[in-house]
């Protein structure tokens, strides 16, 4: 495949493949994203050298902001190479780490979900998946991965209100492994990292394996929530609701996006969402 345009990646270490999202200005993940993931795995699955790949983000402010729906309502398709992809992201013979600092919404939520392990920024990661209070449900499979991992109420809470949780907050839940001070994010990760490195590919492959019975969505799970998200989207309710996202910092780094959640409420309202946007 050419140079990927959404991410780089670093394979230095021997066994550990770090690869850093980079698509400004708040790495949203656009259909050329999940292309180019699939083109990862492709090579991850195909490299035996490979034992651990770790995700991050060159944007300390944005792990991943969303998905650019109006992008992805152009390829429709891009939610099947989606599903396609979180399948074997779970599945492949490799570890995959997510190393989280910034907000991590929709998409972005659904790929750490996917992720082997997620450790979190305890001073900047922030999570959520807003798509109810935008007149969507989740279709890139967090209503899969959220019962499993956080279970039923908590899953329920963390959908239905949209809102955004800090780093603490899932770190209780259960959603990240564990949150760290910032300052200490880069070493324990590198630090698991490497030791994971250090053992035999076929043992950590066969002992994903054997975990992986008691908790991954199936290919049909997925595209039940998939089935769901393109319908919805053009209900007319939801398109009132989107309509209000377009002019107040949408897919920029502005208040809008660093504080999703909180604006969220207001899109139901019938007068004027400016009224209490910049307030």
């Amino acid at each position: 495949m050419p140079d990927p345009s959404q991410f780089n990646t670093d394979r230095t270490y021997p066994g550990l493949c770090t690869i850093t999202f980079n698509n400004p200005p708040i790495n949203m993940f656009v259909p050329t994203t999940i292309v180019e993931l699939g083109a990862l795995m492709t090579d991850l699955e195909a490299d035996p050298s490979v034992k651990v790949v770790v995700f991050q983000s060159a944007n300390p402010d944005f792990f991943v902001a969303h998905l650019d729906v109006a992008k992805a309502a152009e390829r429709p398709e891009v939610l099947g190479l989606w599903r396609d992809f979180v399948l074997r992201l779970s599945s492949v013979p490799v570890v995959s780490i997510a190393k989280i600092r910034g907000r991590t919404r929709g998409i972005g939520n659904e790929f750490v979900l996917a992720c082997d392990m997620r450790f979190a920024s305890r001073q900047s990661a922030v999570f959520g998946n807003p798509e109810v209070g935008v007149g969507l449900v989740p279709g890139g499979g967090a209503l899969e991965w959220l019962p499993r991992i956080v279970g039923r109420s908590r899953a329920l809470e963390i959908v239905l209100s949209g809102d955004d949780f800090d780093a603490d907050i899932a770190e209780r839940y259960g959603w990240v492994n564990r949150t760290l001070d910032d300052g200490d994010l880069d070493s324990f990760v590198d630090a698991l990292g490497r030791r994971l490195a250090s053992f035999d590919r076929e043992t950590l492959a066969a002992a994903k394996a054997q975990v992986n019975r008691f908790g991954t969505p199936t290919a049909a799970e997925l595209q039940s929530s998939i089935d769901l998200f393109f319908p919805l989207l053009a209900l007319p309710s939801a398109q009132a609701r989107r309509a209000k996202i377009r002019n107040i910092g949408y897919g920029v780094r502005s208040d809008f996006e660093l504080n999703f959640g909180r604006y969220l409420p207001s899109f139901g309202q019938t007068d004027d969402v400016d009224t209490d946007m910049h307030q």
